[in-house]
């Protein structure tokens, strides 16, 4: 009897505990395979999550307790990453450091309470699934509605190649120019020259580049919940909606504008801001934003998302209206005219993507020696405005006084002119440089002074701050915390794609130690070109900006070209989480780094080494050339990671001359590598018995303006010199020449003249030019002379 009591009791108590559980836990299944996409019209392999890209959208509540199934249907591993979501360290989703693999066949259960509200995303962090559709949405209802509106949406952004993104990857470490030319955003000399920028591009090829970037990567699509026109009719006139835009492409920024009246930035990553209206709208990769917007009688409203270098755009329509409202269209970026104003500029552009000793780091030094430069001056710089002072403000009273009372014996020139005390006063202790790829409608004074273009460089980095963000509550930390502080300089090489920090790509990188209860500064410091959205899993950071006490917390922060931006956070985590740049092929490249707590990794993670992901950026990349002409046939084959590289070349003319190498190279840095080989070739036509085989030994150099200098030793104490360079002269057309002299001062072989008589000296002198027409990224028809073989054409073939 008491025990049919003691059961009863325990049913009446612990079932409502039971139902209680259940209603606070949100399950979901996600499964993953490959199948056909069709997103350009022609049908391609991708990856889909539960049989769509993107995902499903998944939605949960404040408070709730998320178990999440995910199941692998393909042949390769996977994993997923919670974008922006604080959670335990072994949820955190990347593989082989926090999270293990979820391999074929396997099902993962993610498991983790849900301690905030807001728009987030996830997407795999294997290799580069992310591109090939495995990403999708994930929105958190706050326990109480804080804003004013009817329903909402979700808007998730995304770029789409046909390509497999391994072969696009590889593509843009060979360098091969074809996606700018595709994309009709390349700069050929006949096109600078015509613009008058001879002079900038001089400048650009000086310091190794060849001219102002801003996206790498051609796609055919640029998507809208995986359409290039999504339309969402379901809304009605008077209605407000909330837009939960996320950015899930793997490469691509873009410019948001909407029809109609400015709609109004709720929150930025999840969280709220202070509202504000604002239109024309950048978002980075990785971001995301809330908007309202409130539908007019009888309209519909269409959204515009412009790809940074304007090579193409999506659209999205939300309402029922027969009359649209447009967004405005922004006209792409003059990178022409990017070149002529930095050229101006005392910059040193091209930091190393490899340090010779990458092993020490040297943050400061580099920061000191690259970017910005400064110039010596005599005197005290003066005429500083204490009118213009924010009294207000102590932090920028001090800086004030600061300036006021130093002694500069450097003046810092943007755009040609002497930047003034009291122009470095307004730009206080943040020291943003200017972002050198404004917006297209980026309003820059110009002025023609003594045929020069002059601007106001303050306004160039305006487009891409984050002043318009302001947090709602004041984020700023306890002034007696302890404080770690981290300088980060972006660093790259778009020669042969290595991305790194410091110079330092992942695969040679520490562990950046933290300890909990301190406060983590990092200075942001972009030494490239191109623009980087750095995310750091498991945390938010503060970006510092204007509103000081009140800047913004995110979880990803865009950093322009030459920028410098300072974020900070309270490490109250354990274990070790990734932090890097959210541009997919740059990641795989080297650009991230894992910050530590130090604390003994969890043991479930013993069988996943954590060389698997450090190692991600430092792949064997194999590509080859085959060039079938009338005069001659030549082979290059390539197989390259980020310091060894192993070439075999090989050439066979008409006459039955014929020329073989095979060679190991390691590089020391970005543009220098040693290398060893073996040499084979017949200095007789038609005759392959006199072929003579040799060792050879020397250096390769990128030089100032781009040229392949080969500097080498043959066993035989002959010494020799290859120079060669290839340059786009229009938008399809290339031109290119080779160069090489051996010369022989007899220390080995016995020299005789043609005579018979004995000689003290032989040289020999090759050297070949021509023209190549690209028809695709495979294929170009090409024409040259050279002095062996004389003239021909033919196809050349990339693979």
């Amino acid at each position: 009897m008491f025990k049919r009591y003691l059961n009863l009791v325990s049913f009446i108590v612990f079932i409502p505990l039971f139902i209680f559980a259940q209603n606070d836990t949100t399950t979901h299944r996600l499964t993953i395979k490959k199948e056909l996409v069709n997103k350009t019209g022609k049908p391609t392999i991708g990856m889909t999550v539960n049989g769509t890209t993107p995902g499903p959208t998944l939605e949960f509540t404040e408070g709730d307790y998320a178990v999440i199934f995910v199941t692998n249907e393909m042949d390769v591993e996977t994993s997923v990453h919670w974008h922006g979501l604080l959670l335990p360290n072994f949820q955190d989703g990347v593989p082989y450091l926090t999270t293990p693999p979820i391999l074929p066949g396997a099902t993962f259960k993610y498991e983790f309470p849900i301690k905030q509200a807001g728009t987030y995303w996830y997407h795999s962090h294997t290799m580069l699934q992310e591109q090939s559709g495995v990403f999708g949405s994930f929105v958190i209802q706050p326990k109480q509605k804080r804003n004013d509106y009817n329903k909402e949406l979700v808007v998730v952004l995304s770029d789409w190649t046909n390509q497999k993104p391994m072969n696009v990857l590889r593509n843009l470490k060979r360098g091969n120019e074809w996606y700018g030319m595709k994309k009709g955003t390349s700069t050929p000399l006949g096109m600078v020259i015509k613009r008058g920028a001879l002079g900038a591009q001089l400048n650009f090829w000086k310091q190794r580049m060849e001219g102002a970037d801003i996206a790498d990567i051609y796609y055919p699509a640029f998507l809208s919940n995986g359409e290039q026109i999504n339309s969402n009719s379901d809304y009605k006139s008077g209605e407000k909606v909330r837009m939960r835009i996320i950015n899930g492409s793997a490469s691509s920024q873009f410019w948001m504008t909407f029809g109609g009246n400015d709609p109004t930035i709720i929150s930025a990553d999840g969280l709220d801001v202070v509202p504000v209206k604002h239109n024309k709208t950048f978002i980075a990769i990785a971001e995301t934003y809330d908007f309202i917007i409130e539908i007019p009688e009888g309209k519909t409203i269409e959204m515009r998302a412009m790809a940074q270098d304007g090579s193409g755009h999506s659209l999205t329509y939300i309402g029922n209206g027969i009359d649209t409202l447009k967004a405005e269209i922004l006209p792409p970026p003059d990178k022409i005219m990017m070149m002529q104003k930095m050229a101006q500029m005392d910059m040193r552009m091209g930091a190393p993507a490899m340090k010779f000793m990458p092993t020490i780091e040297k943050p400061k030094e580099m920061m000191d020696n690259w970017g910005m430069q400064m110039q010596k001056m005599n005197g005290e710089m003066k005429g500083m405005d204490h009118s213009k002072m924010n009294n207000g403000d102590k932090k920028e009273k001090h800086n004030h006084h600061k300036i006021k009372n130093m002694k500069f014996d450097t003046s810092m020139k943007m755009g040609g002119t002497e930047m003034t005390a009291d122009t470095l006063m307004k730009m206080n202790d943040k020291m943003q440089m200017p972002a050198l790829t404004p917006s297209p409608s980026s309003a820059v004074s110009e002025a023609k002074i003594d045929g020069k273009i002059e601007m106001n460089a303050m306004n160039m980095y305006s487009e891409y701050n984050y002043n318009y963000l302001k947090s709602p509550e004041k984020t700023n930390f306890n002034k007696n915390k302890p404080r770690k502080e981290v300088l980060l300089n972006l660093t790259g090489n778009m020669w042969r794609y290595i991305w790194s920090m410091n110079g330092v790509p992942l695969s040679k990188a520490d562990k950046i130690k933290i300890e909990q209860g301190e406060i983590v500064r990092i200075t942001l410091n972009n030494l490239t070109m191109m623009h980087h959205p750095m995310h750091l899993h498991g945390h938010f950071f503060r970006v510092v900006n204007e509103n000081g006490d009140y800047s913004p917390l995110k979880h990803t922060v865009n950093v322009a070209p030459m920028e410098k931006v300072v974020i900070e956070f309270d490490a109250v985590e354990d274990s070790d989480w990734f932090f890097h740049c959210h541009v997919l092929y740059h990641m795989m490249a080297g650009m991230a780094r894992i910050y530590s707590y130090d604390t003994i990794r969890d043991p479930r993670m013993k069988p996943y080494p954590l060389k698997k992901v450090t190692n991600e950026g430092n792949h064997f990349y194999s590509w080859g050339t085959l060039d079938a002409a009338s005069h001659i046939t030549e082979l290059n084959l390539v197989s390259s990671n980020t310091y060894n590289q192993v070439n075999l070349t090989g050439e066979y003319g008409w006459n039955e001359n014929f020329e073989f190498e095979l060679s190991y190279e390691r590089y020391l840095y970005d543009y220098f590598r040693v290398f060893v080989g073996v040499n084979a070739e017949n200095k007789f036509e038609k005759n392959h018995d006199k072929a003579s085989t040799n060792a050879v030994a020397g250096i390769r150099f990128l030089t100032p303006y781009l040229f392949n200098l080969d500097v080498r030793m043959d066993n035989e104490l002959r010494p020799e010199l290859r120079i060669s360079r290839e340059i786009l002269i229009l938008p399809r057309t290339a031109i290119f020449g080779n160069y090489e002299y051996q010369a022989d001062f007899g220390w080995v072989n016995d020299l005789k003249n043609e005579d018979g008589t004995a000689a003290n000296f032989n040289d020999e002198i090759t050297w070949s030019a021509g023209v190549e027409y690209f028809l695709s990224r495979n294929f170009s028809i090409m024409g040259s002379y050279d002095s062996r073989f004389g003239a021909g054409g033919g196809l050349s073939v990339r693979f």
